[in-house]
């Protein structure tokens, strides 16, 4: 089912054409023209079924004894086909916060997640007519692919190869969206962007992993610097001979390497010793 547009006109001068077959009819009775007066009020009637008011950013969907016939999405009022049944549907930008769900990503490690979803109806015939209530079918299809996306990635990638759903938050949004509209589209919602709002080791293992991601963080701020200080070292002893200031044999090369990393890689201030006699 898709939308379409439905015949319609200017509803004040249906309104118009009612109130005077509605004078008329008076008038008629007044005369005792029976006839004429049953047939302006049946007018009458039927203008005044066939009228209706649209608010902004709202459709109607007119069905006719069951069949849908059409929607009207421009507001103001209107006059259409009459003995319909206008059921009214919003057009507007809405917000769904999902639930804290409690999910396994794709290690096995349990997780807290939660989702913003921001969406809106773009097709009224299939929002009203395809799923039973479009609301309900937003909130459960948001949180079926909150959870599909969770189990596909880690919380976390300690080897920075890859994503991870704390490390890629762009492209994790990205993805979430993406599948949402794929599950909403038969109910013509339109998903405008879906975000993570939480995201978090469950309690049971919330302190062992904050101690691994801690330890993680040590072991590549130790790489870093054991990087810097080969570098600083290479660059003295190349300083050292390219201006001649002291001839250093293996052994005092060794020597000198070996006070300099201690120096540069220790996490507390060096404490020189001065030697005053030979490395002999």
């Amino acid at each position: 089912m898709v939308e379409k547009q439905v015949w319609k006109m200017n509803g004040f001068l249906a309104l118009l054409i009612a109130l005077i077959s509605l004078l008329a009819a008076g008038y008629a009775f007044f005369q005792v023209q029976i006839a004429v007066g049953v047939l302006m009020v049946i007018i009458f009637c039927v203008l005044i079924s066939s009228i209706m008011v649209v608010q902004p950013n709202e459709a109607k969907a007119i069905t006719f004894f069951g069949s849908y016939v059409g929607s009207i999405r421009e507001s103001g009022m209107w006059m259409t086909i009459p003995f319909t049944a206008k059921p009214k549907v919003s057009l507007r930008v809405r917000n769904f916060n999902s639930k804290m769900l409690k999910v396994n990503d794709i290690e096995g490690n349990p997780i807290e997640i939660a989702a913003v979803v921001v969406f809106k109806v773009i097709d009224s015939a299939k929002a009203l007519f395809e799923v039973n209530d479009y609301e309900e079918f937003v909130e459960i299809q948001s949180e079926t692919a909150l959870r599909h996306v969770a189990n596909k990635y880690p919380y976390d990638q300690f080897d920075e190869d890859g994503y991870s759903l704390r490390g890629n938050a762009d492209q994790i949004a990205k993805e979430l969206a993406e599948e949402i509209q794929e599950r909403l589209k038969s109910a013509g919602v339109e998903v405008i962007e879906a975000r993570l709002t939480h995201l978090a080791y469950a309690t049971e293992i919330a302190s062992a992993m904050l101690q691994r991601q801690q330890a993680t963080a040590i072991i590549a701020a130790r790489q870093k610097i054991v990087e810097g200080a080969v570098g600083m070292v290479q660059m003295a002893l190349d300083r050292l001979e390219k201006e001649n200031i002291v001839n250093l044999d293996d052994e005092r090369k060794a020597v000198m390497i070996n006070n300099l990393m201690v120096a540069i890689v220790s996490d507390r201030a060096a404490s020189p010793v001065i030697n005053t006699g030979t490395l002999y």
